[in-house]
C-alpha cells in the first residue's frame, strides 16, 4: 500500500511560480512512474508531467518550458516546479504512483493563479 501526500499548493498571481511536492509512503518508491495530474472545474483530469523509475520525463504540451518533474527516491518524493503560471493552470493537481498491477492517487492540492 502506498500513500500519497501533495502540498505547495496555493494562490499565485499571473507569471509566478509554486512547487508542489508529492511525499510517498511505503516502500519501493523508486520502480514507480510518478505522475502529476490536474482538473479544473467542470473538465476531466489531465496528465500534466510524469517521471520514470528510470527518469524519463514527458509533459503535456500546454506546460512544456514551464513545469518541471523531478524526484527525489531517497526522499520517497516527486516535486512539480511550476514557472511562468497562467490562469488556466487553475485546477486540483494530484499526485499518481503506477506500476503493474497498482495504481494509487493523492488527494490533492489546490493551485489557483489570479490577480
Amino acid at each position: 500500500q502506498v500513500q500519497l501526500v501533495e502540498s505547495g499548493g496555493g494562490l499565485v498571481q499571473p507569471g509566478g511560480s509554486l512547487r508542489l511536492s508529492c511525499a510517498a509512503s511505503g516502500s519501493m518508491f523508486s520502480i514507480y512512474t510518478m505522475g502529476w495530474y490536474r482538473q479544473a472545474p467542470g473538465k476531466q483530469r489531465e496528465l500534466v508531467a510524469a517521471i520514470t523509475g528510470g527518469g524519463s520525463t514527458n509533459y503535456a504540451d500546454s506546460v512544456k518550458g514551464r513545469f518541471t518533474i523531478s524526484r527525489d527516491n531517497a526522499k520517497n518524493t516527486v516535486y512539480l516546479q511550476m514557472n511562468s503560471l497562467k490562469p488556466e493552470d487553475t485546477a486540483v493537481y494530484y499526485c499518481r504512483a503506477t506500476r503493474i498491477m497498482y495504481d494509487y492517487w493523492g488527494q490533492g492540492t489546490q493551485v489557483t493563479v489570479s490577480s
